[in-house]
């Protein structure tokens, strides 16, 4: 960090005593060890939807991993007990993406579509082309009460070494492991892509390279509601991992991205001026300093003609510390308004905020769902940003 910690730590004891927290998921609680990977949506009857994956035994990302969901009726202060969406008994179910449609003329009140992975092996043995990940999804027609059966949809956003598994098999153009986002979603509410759904992603191909070279981050994307889905262009950076997204003015949109690679300590940014099926231009931010971890980014309205977005992750490079909130008035061309959500000043260098997803409340207050505490807390806080 490049200010003086006492600095940040008064800005963050003063942003604290303005803003509401409360505890929505809690390791050792409702059936599961652990929960991590943090996801948020709001609905149109004002409704919040947090998701996460329940690890049954341990913090591991492999294994008894389950997917699980909360409602809060009243904007965050209070949620309800846990439902659990998806169990493949000891197998996991992860990476959750939620988004609402509100363009299906089929269903005009909105339909809720979660996104997830299964896979069968850990990371590294399926980027050694020892199992596979898949890609599903489930709608839900009543604002996430009822889910319809999980869809398989690897087919058609993925492509995979091979599904089946023949370790004789090898392709160094396919792809081998793969990741929604994780956090959010999201749909075009204007322009020419007006009703795309994009979900960001990240996969690896070939063997596994040094510093994790094999992988770049992507996204996939619906025009028609589910039926059928596209694949962008990958991102061109070696190690372009963990990815979100956010729509801009004119059909644009940004993609915040998590370097792998570690060569530099800051989130990589793409744009796109097709919907994301191609990238103009992408490059390393300075301006969000990251410890490789993962982010968030949100679209929270307009000042003169320009996206304004809010940008969260944690911004300490040397360890998963220092949750922070960043605003662009200019479409993220510049990151000047700066918002810390928490710090610790650990000097022991465990993890205490790392994944985090953002969600609109109103016109003036954003809500932030992270983790806390080495992975033993998912916090939702409230956060006025005018």
């Amino acid at each position: 960090m490049k200010k003086p910690v006492f600095l940040f730590l008064l800005q963050w004891i003063v942003f604290s005593l303005f803003a509401q927290e409360t505890v929505v998921f809690e390791a050792g609680k409702e059936g599961h060890a652990i929960y991590r990977i943090p996801a948020i949506i709001s609905l149109p009857n004002g409704d919040l939807l947090a998701f996460a994956e329940g690890r049954v035994n341990g913090s591991d990302d492999f294994g008894d991993v389950n997917l699980v969901m909360k409602r809060s009726l009243d904007g965050g202060f209070t949620w309800s007990p846990l439902q659990t969406l998806v169990d493949y008994d000891k197998l996991q179910a992860g990476n959750p993406a939620p988004v609402v449609d509100l363009f299906d003329p089929a269903h005009p009140e909105g339909v809720v579509y979660l996104f997830y992975n299964t896979g069968n092996n850990h990371e590294y043995d399926i980027r050694m082309n020892k199992g596979v990940r898949e890609v599903w999804m489930l709608q839900s027609f009543d604002f996430g009460r009822t889910w319809e059966e999980p869809q398989n949809i690897t087919s058609q956003v993925h492509k995979p070494n091979n599904p089946a598994f023949n370790p004789d098999y090898v392709n160094p153009e396919d792809w081998r492991h793969y990741a929604n986002t994780p956090g959010h979603a999201f749909q075009f509410q204007h322009g020419p892509h007006k009703g795309r759904i994009f979900v960001p992603a990240n996969h690896s191909a070939g063997d596994p390279q040094e510093k994790f070279a094999e992988y770049q981050a992507h996204g996939f994307f619906t025009d028609d509601h589910g039926k059928n889905f596209g694949i962008s262009e990958s991102i061109s950076f070696p190690g372009s991992n963990e990815s979100i997204a956010a729509e801009l003015s004119d059909g644009r949109m940004i993609m915040s991205i998590r370097n792998q690679h570690g060569d530099r300590k800051s989130r990589i940014l793409a744009f796109s001026s097709d919907g994301g099926e191609t990238w103009d231009e992408s490059y390393f931010e300075d301006a969000l300093p990251d410890p490789v971890c993962q982010a968030s980014i949100l679209n929270i309205g307009t000042q003169d003609g320009a996206t304004i977005l809010a940008h969260s992750n944690a911004a300490d490079t040397e360890m998963r510390d220092f949750l922070t909130i960043k605003i662009s008035y200019d479409e993220g061309k510049t990151w000047n308004h700066i918002m810390p959500v928490e710090y610790s000043g650990d000097e022991s260098k465990q993890p205490w905020t790392a994944y985090s997803d953002l969600v609109n409340l109103d016109e003036s207050t954003l809500g932030i769902l992270y983790e806390r505490n080495n992975y033993h807390e998912i916090v939702f806080k409230m956060v006025s940003w005018k």
